[in-house]
C-alpha cells in the first residue's frame, strides 16, 4: 500500500500585493500547494505591500521566532486628512489645512518618536477584546479601551518632502502600528494625517529582494517552489525539532 506523499516544508518569503489579507494569501496558497498547514510570521494590512515570511508544512512550528523580529518600511502620510482607520482604506473623518512646514520641522517631529515608548493599538485593528475583534467594534461606532503595548521605533527618517505627501522609511520593533505613527505625526504637526502607502522592505535580516509575488508563486511548478524553501534549520538555528 502506497503511503501518503510527503508534505513539503520550509519558509517562502512572499512579496505580498496591495487589497490582500494575510488571511488571503494563505488560503491562495493553500490552494497552490494543495496543503492545509500553512502559516505567516507577521501580518499585513491589506493597503500593505511587501513582505510576508510564509510558513509551509512543520514550519508553521517556528512561528514564535520568526514573529517577533524587527521590521523595515517604506511609506508614504498624506497630511491634511484624518481617517477612521488611520490609513488609505478608512473613511475620512476630518480634513484640515496643511500649515506652511518646513522639512526640519517635519524631521525633528519624525525624531521625537525614536526610542522605547507605549502605543495605542488603533480600533480598527484585529486585537480580540472579550473574544470580538476591534475592528468590528469600531465598525459599529464603538469605542473601547485598548491596552497600551510597548514598541520601540530605531529609526524614522524622512525620505522625500512634498507637502501634503511625506514619503519615510522605518525601522521598529514587531508589533507597532505605522498607521497610527502616522495619526500620530499629523496630530503633532497640526494638521492631522493618514498613511497612504506603505511596503514592508525587510523582517531582520530577510530583505523583499529574495521574496517571489504572489502571481509568480502560482505560476511556478510545485518542484521550483520547494526549491526556493527556506530550511528550518536555517532560518531559527537554534530550534530544536
Amino acid at each position: 500500500m502506497l503511503g501518503q506523499p510527503k508534505e513539503i516544508e520550509g519558509v517562502l518569503l512572499l512579496d505580498k500585493p496591495t487589497g490582500f489579507t494575510s488571511h488571503d494569501v494563505v488560503a491562495r496558497l493553500r490552494r497552490k500547494l494543495a496543503m492545509k498547514r500553512i502559516g505567516h510570521a507577521g501580518t499585513l494590512d491589506p493597503m500593505a505591500t511587501g513582505l510576508l515570511i510564509m510558513l509551509i508544512g512543520k514550519a508553521t512550528r517556528v512561528s514564535q521566532y520568526l514573529t517577533n523580529l524587527d521590521k523595515e518600511y517604506e511609506g508614504t502620510i498624506e497630511l491634511g486628512k484624518i481617517t477612521n482607520s488611520q490609513d488609505a482604506d478608512g473613511e475620512v473623518m476630518e480634513t484640515r489645512p496643511v500649515p506652511p512646514l518646513t522639512e526640519e520641522e517635519v524631521r525633528v517631529a519624525l525624531r521625537s518618536y525614536l526610542g522605547d515608548q507605549y502605543q495605542t493599538p488603533p480600533m480598527f485593528s484585529a486585537i480580540k477584546v472579550d473574544g470580538v475583534p476591534l475592528y468590528k467594534r469600531a465598525r459599529q461606532g464603538e469605542v473601547v479601551e485598548r491596552e497600551p503595548r510597548f514598541i520601540r521605533v530605531s529609526s524614522f527618517e524622512l525620505t522625500r518632502f512634498a507637502p501634503p505627501h511625506l514619503d519615510f522609511r522605518m525601522h521598529c520593533s514587531k508589533g507597532t502600528y505605522v498607521r497610527t505613527l502616522a495619526h500620530d505625526l499629523g496630530q503633532k504637526l497640526g494638521c492631522g494625517g493618514h498613511l497612504c502607502a506603505l511596503r514592508r522592505t525587510a523582517t531582520d535580516r530577510f530583505r523583499i529582494e529574495a521574496a517571489l509575488t504572489l502571481e509568480q508563486i502560482e505560476q511556478l511548478p510545485l518542484a521550483e517552489i520547494e526549491k526556493r524553501l527556506l530550511p528550518v534549520y536555517e532560518v531559527v538555528p537554534s530550534f530544536v525539532a
